[in-house]
């Protein structure tokens, strides 16, 4: 699939759809607020970035994508120590109330501790924990994907406090009216923490892989790699900062805030194409 800065070609799958959809008078699904994790490691000069194969039963399964998953009613009543912006600057970059900024920013967290297991959380608020690929880490990171434990008593029970400003915002993306399945997602940038690495824990994938983004876009490109547009954009963007510093300076000066939800044109000529605005 080959995105430009107008959007891209829509399948034809997804054109009968959303021609249906259109026809029958749709009411659109109520999107779920969702948080993605792009990890990025550097390699040499360049820098790689963790992408995961979703398993072919789940929601886009087959699909390359970022670790991730919906905001939990947990995320919003966790009561936690927090380091990094507080919620009331996190809402101001994510254009949400500071309790669905928090709950999007534990979430971020959350997620990428049970699919990656990798903790963005440290003693205090300037360190990170290291090594968290202990049995003992497992077993508790199982409690948390099986919601047998909160977030918020995972870090009180070790001592430990949510490092917020490891995670930048990026974008966030809502998915065409016409799906049945709609998510409201943030994507943020984290780097990975030095003494931490992933792990292909998580039963929703069944393929990890850490890749140069200009690498990941090429094979999608020849068809070796299934993306969905967000992830795709996505790759580009971070691609085009050129290194980690430069993905932390354009983080710095990104609207998070705005969605980007592709429009679906039909023109009578019948090139369908999905516009991003």
């Amino acid at each position: 699939m080959t995105i430009d800065s107008d959007g891209f070609a829509a399948p034809a799958a997804l054109v009968e759809h959303a021609r249906r959809f259109q026809a029958e008078g749709g009411t659109p699904a109520v999107p779920r607020v969702a948080a993605t994790v792009l990890l990025l490691r550097p390699t040499g000069v360049d820098f790689e970035v963790y992408v995961i194969r979703r398993v072919a039963a789940m929601t886009f399964g087959g699909m390359y994508a970022f670790p991730g998953g919906g905001v939990d009613r947990s995320d919003s009543e966790a009561h936690l120590d927090w380091a990094g912006p507080a919620p009331s600057e996190w809402a101001g970059r994510l254009g949400v109330a500071p309790d669905a900024a928090q709950a999007v920013v534990c979430a971020a967290a959350r997620e990428v501790f049970e699919e990656a297991g990798v903790l963005l959380a440290g003693p205090d608020q300037a360190t990170v924990v290291g090594d968290v690929s202990g049995d003992d880490w497992e077993a508790a990171r199982q409690d948390l994907e099986g919601r047998r434990l909160g977030f918020a008593a995972l870090l009180a029970d070790r001592g430990l406090t949510l490092r917020s400003d490891l995670l930048l915002p990026w974008s966030r993306w809502i998915t065409p009216e016409f799906e049945p399945r709609r998510f409201d997602t943030y994507f943020f940038v984290a780097l990975l923490p030095e003494g931490q690495r992933t792990r292909d824990v998580s039963g929703e994938a069944d393929h990890t892989l850490w890749i140069r983004p200009a690498d990941a876009l090429a094979r999608a490109e020849a068809g070796e790699l299934t993306m969905l547009p967000p992830t795709l954009v996505t790759l580009a963007q971070v691609a085009a900062a050129g290194d980690l510093a430069g993905v932390a300076r354009a983080a710095a000066d990104r609207d998070a805030a705005t969605p980007v939800t592709p429009r679906l044109e039909l023109p009578p000529d019948g090139t369908a194409r999905f516009v991003l605005g």
